[in-house]
């Protein structure tokens, strides 16, 4: 037969002493914002041309007769021209380019050009196709005048000498 083990004895369990209670510090979670990444830089269109840049001058000071709370200063519209010309260069009309920059602005605007910046950068619609996919056309190689020798005529021609008709009066070779 096996030998008897010594069981423990068993111990009372403590009573449970209640905690007065105490107002709840503030729990801090972690941030869930997103990394801040760099912005992306402002649109420029391929040539800025005077014409152009007043267009886009206009089309940003009028921002504020659409939405007031879109006043821009004249630095804010300086820097924000080249945004507004891609949209145009790429055939955006002024009504669309007015409406993707007036529409659901936030009730509490503090910086409209930031807004303006980010809108212009982030819903600049794509090129139209073979607008600057194609390379300019090859102009044919213009061949100089020169001046006849013997009657003073322009001809073209990449050698000087004399023209057809005085070519022909002389007997020479073409």
């Amino acid at each position: 037969m096996p030998e008897p083990t010594a069981v423990p004895e068993p111990r009372p369990v403590p009573e449970a002493v209640p905690v007065p209670e105490a107002p709840h510090a503030p729990v801090r979670l972690p941030s869930r914002t997103a990394p801040t990444q760099p912005r992306r830089p402002l649109p420029h269109p391929h040539v800025l041309t005077p014409e152009l840049r007043q267009a886009a001058a206009a089309l940003l000071a009028d921002l504020r007769r659409h939405a007031e709370e879109l006043v821009l200063s004249e630095q804010d519209v300086e820097e924000l021209i080249p945004g507004v010309a891609a949209w145009l260069e790429r055939d955006a009309t002024t009504d669309a380019m007015r409406r993707a920059l007036t529409a659901d602005l936030p009730k509490a605007l503090k910086h409209p050009a930031r807004l303006v910046r980010h809108r212009l950068t982030a819903l600049l619609p794509p090129p139209l196709p073979g607008i600057h996919d194609l390379a300019p056309p090859r102009r044919a190689p213009v061949t100089p005048f020169q001046t006849c020798d013997g009657c003073e005529r322009a001809f073209r021609s990449h050698d000087p000498g004399h023209c057809r008709d005085c070519r022909a009066r002389y007997g020479e070779a073409a």
